[in-house]
């Protein structure tokens, strides 16, 4: 067997996923809604199930899903796109995947902030890239460009940005931004720009495109998802805006990878994404409510929970909360004796990670936080006897 991947160790979202289920555990661990998705976008995939077709789509993606997404981009950010500019993929971790494997040679190094999904650094690594990590540091999580420029070299070939950040829910400044784009033009770099929770933003926040940057619109590769958008995570479709040429190159590593997307489920997010605009500050107003709700149980439970902005998750700081434990310990007690799976930040490193922080999924309907908070209140008692 190849041993890049013999030797690799299976996904933390599935980790923990699975430890959820093996001991009836409340999964507050990997990031799926239990409520909120938009049934007419349900109902226009069973009806193009039903009547449409249900062969392969074409490899970019079907023309109205395509032009669905250009025109949704000019209402929300004023980008100037069309369909050429537009790629279909089987969720955003495919359109991350072909944009590396298409930008990427043997000894290229590319940037990635840490703590990083942790998707992008074995990407890099089966394209034959090197990772050079920058890591980001609690609790403010800032983008500092010293740092960023530390990284780079003359073999440094992109940069890949979360913004807004999994795991930290945080939501970069124009100014952290600009630092980046700073070093893109300064450098000659390429920036893979993961944009997915772009609408998810709680506190009526707004979002900055980093293509809409000076200068960086010919240099961003946008990555987005319907999953993120409409809480359908499991419809895995996304897509990547850029400019047409580079799509041409993205393409062709994407024809390979999973050539095509369900034809019906393009039809739906085409439709939600044409008629949606009206569902997302009920959606924003929501998961905004469940970060407070869970915050607050959080809080009297004794946890120091650090703010988000955005994402539908927050991180727990354990060494603040008075925990002598680090975050794979706390993640173990957690599911195996208090019942709740939570995810450790140091998945997310691979170099220097804090082990003093865990993420938690608050994209649950109210129910479910609760019973997730008082689970969270029996890992603190019997983590505090320690």
């Amino acid at each position: 067997m190849n041993p890049f991947y013999e030797q690799m160790p299976v996904s933390v979202f599935e980790r923990m996923s699975l430890a959820a289920a093996r001991h009836g555990a409340v999964n507050l661990g990997q990031g799926f809604p239990d409520f909120g998705w938009p049934e007419p976008i349900l109902e226009a995939g069973g009806q193009a199930l039903r009547e449409g077709s249900n062969q392969y789509a074409p490899s970019r993606g079907v023309p109205e899903l395509r032009k669905a997404v250009a025109d949704h981009y000019g209402r929300h950010h004023g980008m100037e796109l069309g369909p050429d500019n537009i790629l279909i993929t089987s969720g955003a971790t495919e359109a991350i995947a072909a944009s590396i494997f298409a930008l990427v040679q043997p000894g290229d190094e590319v940037v990635i902030f840490a703590p990083a999904y942790d998707a992008y650094a074995p990407l890099v690594r089966r394209a034959g890239g090197v990772v050079r990590e920058v890591p980001l540091r609690p609790p403010e999580w800032r983008i500092e460009q010293a740092a960023l420029e530390t990284a780079v070299s003359t073999r440094t070939r992109a940069i890949v940005l979360n913004n807004p950040h999994n795991p930290t829910g945080r939501l970069f400044t124009p100014e952290e931004l600009e630092s980046v784009a700073a070093v893109a033009r300064a450098y000659d770099l390429l920036v893979l720009s993961d944009e997915v929770w772009e609408h998810v933003l709680l506190d009526d926040r707004s979002f900055t495109p980093f293509a809409s940057l000076p200068g960086m619109g010919e240099r961003t590769l946008k990555c987005g998802s319907a999953g993120k958008i409409f809480s359908l995570t499991g419809w895995k479709v996304g897509w990547l805006v850029a400019d047409s040429a580079v799509i041409d190159v993205v393409a062709r590593a994407h024809q390979f990878l999973t050539f095509a997307t369900a034809t019906n489920l393009q039809a739906a997010v085409a439709f939600g994404m044409r008629e949606g605009d009206a569902w997302l500050h009920p959606m924003r107003r929501s998961f905004t409510e469940a970060r407070d709700r869970l915050t607050a149980g959080l809080k009297r439970s004794g946890y120091a929970v650090l703010p988000s902005a955005s994402t539908y998750f927050l991180c727990v700081d354990l060494s603040a909360s008075g925990l002598d434990v680090n975050d794979e310990e706390f993640a173990a007690v957690a599911v195996e004796h208090a019942g709740v799976a939570v995810i450790p930040i140091s998945a997310f490193f691979e170099e220097e990670p804090a082990r003093h922080l865990v993420r938690l999924c608050f994209a649950k309907r109210p129910e479910t936080i609760d019973q997730g908070i008082a689970a969270m209140d029996r890992a603190m008692r019997l983590l505090a006897r320690r």
